[in-house]
């Protein structure tokens, strides 16, 4: 039997999963389909600790430590600091998921900016590239990363349309794009993955959210990062290898990552 394509899966939230034996399951169903490697994203400061505690358990699995711009009024200094620490941590591969989400507004716009912009600037001081979630906010997300200028990054879960992927494509950042392309009403997406060269694309589940075509319904899992790809490859009219061989590339230059 032909060998699989391999792929990393560049976002998940593994400590979304519970207990550490429920996190083997989904890490060994991800090896099985080919997925050599998983970046374990955190929203919180709690769940940064989880992440960096789960990659020192697994193969494989990498962490990203930050906050999510929900949690953004609960930051203070002292998070910054604890952050700092984590960031140290040699299976740390990114600030993330940090950015601006106005489609909620569980923060206060001003509370989200402010602490956007110090996690940049953590990322620069560390060297690290930055993950960004971007909802609603493309303008002010824009205007912050252009002020703070991180060393380098990625658009994660990427839901704008071209002539955004044109703008975040010229910040040399990547965009990564998840299990809503498999949707009937991918609309825009459809049209970003065509766009985008495969030399900035990046593929993730966000798991445990939005589940590929056809198992939507059930809790996401890393394994299923494989979908993201042959639903890519399919509407750029390559083979899936093409999309291993180029998101594995990417995954090594933006997180350093061999």
């Amino acid at each position: 039997m032909a060998k699989k394509s391999s792929f990393t899966d560049t976002h998940a939230h593994l400590d979304f999963f519970g207990s550490d034996k429920a996190v083997e399951g989904v890490v060994e169903r991800a090896k099985e389909n080919g997925i050599t490697r998983i970046i374990t994203v955190a929203d919180k400061l709690e769940s940064s600790y989880r992440a960096v505690e789960l990659a020192e358990k697994f193969d494989g699995v990498y962490a990203a430590v930050g906050v999510h711009p929900h949690e953004a009024k609960m930051v203070n200094s002292g998070t910054i600091k604890e952050l700092k620490k984590l960031a140290e941590h040699p299976k740390v591969v990114a600030i993330g998921e940090i950015g601006l989400d106005y489609h909620k507004n569980h923060s206060p716009k001003a509370t989200q900016q402010k602490v956007f912009g110090q996690q940049l600037d953590l990322a620069a001081a560390l060297g690290l590239p930055v993950i960004i979630h971007d909802r609603d906010a493309n303008e002010d997300v824009l205007k912050i990363v252009t002020q703070h200028r991180p060393k380098k990054g990625v658009f994660h879960c990427f839901s704008g349309d071209v002539s955004f992927a044109q703008t975040v494509l010229a910040m040399n950042f990547y965009i990564s794009i998840a299990g809503p392309v498999t949707f009937k009403n991918a609309g825009n997406l459809v049209d970003v993955a065509k766009f985008v060269p495969l030399t900035k694309l990046l593929v993730e589940t966000d798991s445990p959210y939005l589940t590929p075509q056809p198992y939507r319904g059930r809790k996401n899992e890393p394994a299923n990062v494989r979908l993201v790809a042959e639903k890519i490859a399919e509407i750029k009219g390559v083979g899936i290898t093409a999309v291993s061989a180029s998101t594995q590339e990417n995954v090594s230059l933006l997180f350093s990552l061999q």
